[in-house]
C-alpha cells in the first residue's frame, strides 16, 4: 500500500494528526470534515494514497465501490434522515484541495452554507 509522508489524509490516517474518525478498517477512514459545509459532512478515505479519481484503475473498483456503499450507512450513523450529498472533487479545476482521494459525505437540515 502507498503512503505518502507528506499527504494530510495519510497522517490522519496513520494516527500522526488528530481527527474525528468515527469509522475505520483496513482500507478506508471515515472522518468529520474541519471545515464543514452542511451539518452532517464528513469524508470517507482510503488509507492507500490515491492523489485522484483520475489515478484509479480497474483493481480498485473494489475500494470505489465501498467508499459509497458506506456512505448511506455511515449517513445514517450520524444522524442523516432525509437525504444526502456524495462528492468526489477531481483535479485542480474540479476543486480538490487535498490530493488523496477522498468522498464527501453531506447531509442535514437546509439551507446549507455551501452547496
Amino acid at each position: 500500500m502507498t503512503i505518502d509522508p507528506d499527504c494530510i489524509f495519510c497522517k490522519i490516517a496513520g494516527g500522526e494528526i488528530p481527527s474525528k474518525i468515527f469509522y475505520q478498517d483496513d482500507e478506508v477512514i471515515a472522518f468529520h470534515d474541519i471545515r464543514p459545509h452542511a451539518p452532517v459532512h464528513f469524508l470517507i478515505v482510503p488509507r492507500e494514497h490515491i492523489p485522484t479519481l483520475q489515478d484509479c484503475g480497474e483493481h480498485h473498483q473494489g475500494l470505489l465501490g465501498k467508499m459509497v456503499a458506506l456512505a448511506p450507512k455511515l449517513a445514517a450513523e450520524q444522524g442523516i434522515t432525509n437525504g444526502f450529498r456524495v462528492v468526489v472533487n477531481n483535479g485542480q479545476d474540479g476543486g480538490q484541495e487535498v490530493f488523496h482521494l477522498h468522498v464527501h459525505v453531506m447531509g442535514g437540515p437546509r439551507p446549507w452554507k455551501i452547496g
